[in-house]
């Protein structure tokens, strides 16, 4: 059974204020718990006993599926709902970009459009990602649920971006796209460098496109054919990670 407090604490999460000040994070479903677990060991279980017996793991909190239904943030309540420790937060090291490919952040809002963007990162072995301030909350119950697990295998960094970028000093080949930029399959593309994707309404700001040396275009085809005004910012990170790794397999 579980308590009104730990019913109470769960609920509270959804809320960032109270990841901080609780300094954990939910997590929901099979998937998503089993994928954290290899890295993190969780605070609370609350699970049904069919995942507890599955699992060979021992009893933290058993439940129904009713109980469950009551403290999940799924439409579909999946059997088990953890409470992870959040990360400490840690200084990137820019030396590390000498080596592979990072994705930037300028104030990306949507929650789906994170995960999404965290797990397509996960996909193509990226393993950084930069955070504006203005960037939603990687470990929101509905980002955590988007990433299908893979926030267990990409750190996120929140900073000041143009502050970050600034100091990758002159020469570093930092990357946007924009509608007036060169195609992203006739670019010469680097192996390493930072691809920075915008908000989703206003693209990147003035204040981060500066800094971006390498402008991409993602074309769409037939070229005459009337068509979308714009790509989501998930697809559009989707399409240009893709021609990144296709270069440098």
């Amino acid at each position: 059974m579980i308590s009104k407090n730990l019913i109470k604490l769960i609920k509270s999460l959804e809320q960032k204020k109270f990841r901080l000040r609780e300094k954990l994070f939910v997590a929901e479903g099979p998937k998503v718990v089993g994928d954290i677990m290899v890295s993190k060991r969780p605070q609370r279980l609350i699970a049904t006993r069919q995942w507890y017996e599955k699992h060979q793991i021992e009893e933290d909190v058993l439940v129904g599926e009713d109980e469950l239904r009551k403290v999940s943030f799924l439409q579909h309540p999946q059997e088990v709902i953890a409470l992870f420790p959040l990360p400490e937060t840690s200084c990137f090291d820019n030396n590390s970009l000498r080596n592979d490919l990072v994705i930037a952040l300028d104030d990306v809002q949507d929650p789906g459009n994170l995960g999404t963007i965290i797990r397509l990162a996960d996909w193509f072995g990226i393993e950084q990602i930069i955070c504006s301030l203005g960037t939603a909350d990687a470990f929101s119950p509905k980002v955590v649920q988007a990433t299908m697990g893979s926030i267990a295998r990409v750190n996120l960094h929140y900073t000041d971006l143009p502050s970050f970028l600034e100091n990758l000093g002159d020469g570093f080949p930092i990357y946007g796209t924009f509608l007036n930029g060169t195609n992203v399959y006739e670019q010469e593309l680097s192996k390493s460098g930072v691809i920075i994707m915008g908000n989703e309404g206003k693209g990147i700001s003035k204040e981060v496109e500066r800094y971006v040396n390498k402008r991409l275009f993602i074309p769409s085809y037939p070229a005459e054919r009337p068509t979308a005004e714009s790509l989501n910012v998930a697809i559009a990170t989707a399409i240009t990670c893709a021609e990144f790794r296709r270069r440098y397999v």
